[in-house]
């Protein structure tokens, strides 16, 4: 049977016909929906950990129980749970361990280029790159048979374009993998320094085993056109380079990009007249061809930069360029912006028309940062908003705590942000923290994290009180807001900052979309009584706009949240 899937469902797919038994994963886009979607079959256990460091741990601690276990994240989130990454590159594995790590070239909702073959590299753990749905399902199947054979977790890298793309995959039954039994064994899974010693020329010894076995794995393949243009890639540049090229080209598919083989490459070069190796980001396979002597163009050819395409590819090698159509120059730019009713908007007016620093973090609230509202000073990474606001503190005194804060989703505070406002709380600065709490996990659509009270099946769970919690970290001033009641917010942000004590204000109003909210009916603007001031355009709702030097809501994006009402001073909004 085959089925047109998306990439990330097909990997899902590819982990239940592996035998995949516990999932544990933190949302983030483009690798989100893998998880999701192997949540649906009932013999997996999927679960939504705080942060991605706690999925990896979950997914450890399921394959030294003996479980073929799995987690995802894109490529920032690597970051965050390199640490047990790297040493489980020591440990290896007991079940088997996958790990997807989905990239973002071009960065179409990420704050960075990254290329995650990197930390494959500084791990010293296998890598592969599917670069269709059918190998998305083909090698997430493959990865767990690696990981036992070489006893080592294993990467499969996902890009946005594989993890977002359809193609047709073969489905197949379930092939059922019982517990491995486990037993105790200290000199493998302790890594005090004697223990970690020892393992270390075993991981060396592995990545030979691996570059062996990556000369005639079927995961890497060869075919042959025409000589005269070889190419080397993996993933998607594979497909790009195909459909530009066609058989005006032999090729080189890389599916093992760590380690990287060498006798398959040197034979290929060996055959080809002129060599170009593609991929997208970092020269990582051009450097490894170079390092054994192979004469080949890559960054000298493609861009550092970017996504590589098909009318990139077309244009370097061959010098064709493809005919396109040019719009005028009158068709306006979209950005995105924060919702129609979206409940940061009206904290955000409050945080603008205020004047403060505003340290931020990572969420659809960073939408914050763009016109007319402006009102953020800096986004990192999860996390850095608290902590990156006592550093900002501790450097300029006290008469700047008086004019900053910081602002993170209910979803990254639980990700990563505990830990810096107890550092607030612990060295000691005035600095006001604003909690907003959306009572879900917006920015990847939509998922359950601690605070919300579900799971991600949607069962009830425990669900973390975010006062209680802030009282228990040392903070003595919490204050709840409604960010749709304007000057009340205003009121007690100006109350906080005033205080001569680290404070907490939790912004909680549920995310317009969600489907249990019931929102008001349309605003309407009264013409009689507009003046055309656009007072009420400078909170960038997308549903207001100006016609004829008049005020219009368009009731097919209003939700009657009533911001709007709080800015004109004529009166001339109402239901």
């Amino acid at each position: 049977m085959k089925k047109l899937m998306l990439g990330n469902e097909a990997f899902a797919r590819g982990l239940y016909e592996g035998g995949c038994k516990i999932a544990s994963s933190y949302p983030g886009t483009p690798s989100t929906e893998i998880t999701e979607e192997v949540a649906k079959y009932d013999e997996v256990y999927a679960e939504w950990a705080p942060n991605e460091k706690v999925a990896m741990e979950v997914a450890l601690g399921a394959s030294i129980a003996g479980a073929r276990s799995f987690c995802a994240m894109k490529h920032v989130g690597l970051n965050v749970a390199a640490d047990p990454l790297y040493t489980a590159g020591y440990t290896g594995v007991t079940g088997g361990m996958v790990i997807a790590v989905a990239d973002d070239p071009g960065m179409h909702s990420s704050q960075n280029e990254q290329d995650s073959r990197h930390h494959a590299i500084a791990s010293k753990v296998m890598m592969i790159e599917p670069s269709d749905s059918a190998e998305c399902r083909d090698f997430a199947k493959a990865a767990f048979d690696l990981s036992e054979r070489f006893d080592t977790p294993v990467i499969v890298r996902m890009s946005t374009r594989v993890a977002h793309s359809q193609s047709a995959v073969e489905l197949h039954e379930r092939e059922e993998h019982e517990l491995i039994p486990y037993k105790k064994n200290i000199q493998k899974f302790v890594m005090m320094p004697g223990n970690a010693i020892r393992r270390h020329p075993q991981v060396e010894q592995r990545l030979v085993d691996i570059r062996e076995y990556a000369e005639t794995s079927p995961l890497n393949r060869v075919e042959y056109n025409d000589t005269k243009i070889g190419v080397i890639a993996a993933g998607i540049s594979y497909q790009y380079a195909k459909e530009a090229l066609g058989d005006k080209a032999s090729y080189l598919k890389l599916g093992i990009v760590n380690p990287l083989p060498v006798e398959i490459i040197k034979d290929f070069c060996a055959k080809c007249e002129t060599v170009y190796v593609i991929e997208q980001l970092d020269d990582i396979i051009e450097t490894h061809c170079k390092k054994y002597g192979l004469n080949v163009h890559g960054k000298d050819t493609f861009s550092l930069l970017g996504e590589i395409s098909q009318s990139i590819v077309r244009e370097k090698i061959l010098g064709e360029t493809a005919e396109f159509a040019e719009f005028p120059e009158t068709v306006p730019v979209r950005p995105p912006v924060m919702c129609a009713g979206c409940p940061h908007r009206g904290l955000f007016y409050c945080l603008s028309k205020l004047g403060v620093m505003v340290s931020g973090d990572i969420g659809c609230y960073t939408l914050g940062a763009t016109a007319p509202l402006q009102a953020m000073d800096s986004t990192i990474c999860m996390g850095a908003s608290i902590s990156g606001l006592h550093g900002y503190n501790k450097a300029r005194g006290a008469e700047s705590e008086k004019k900053s804060v910081a602002v993170i989703g209910d979803s990254t505070f639980m990700h990563s942000g505990m830990t810096g406002l107890v550092n607030i709380a612990y060295n000691a600065t005035n600095s006001t923290v604003i909690i907003l709490d959306n009572s879900i996990t917006g920015m990847t659509g939509h998922q359950q994290n601690p605070t919300t009270g579900k799971n991600l099946k949607g069962d009830p769970a425990a669900a973390v009180n975010l006062v209680d919690l802030c009282h228990a970290i040392g903070i003595k001033s919490v204050r709840v807001v409604d960010p749709y009641h304007m000057a009340e917010t205003e009121a007690v942000i100006k109350e906080e900052l005033e205080k001569e004590e680290p404070s907490v204000i939790i912004s909680r109003r549920p995310c317009a979309l969600l489907k249990y909210v019931k929102h008001n009916p349309p605003l309407k603007c009264d013409h009689s009584k507009c003046v055309g001031c656009k007072q009420c355009l400078k909170i960038g709702c997308p549903a207001i706009s100006i016609h004829d030097k008049k005020m219009t809501i368009d009731h097919t994006q209003c939700v009657g949240c009533g911001i709007c009402t709080e800015m004109c001073k004529l009166g001339a909004i109402g239901e």
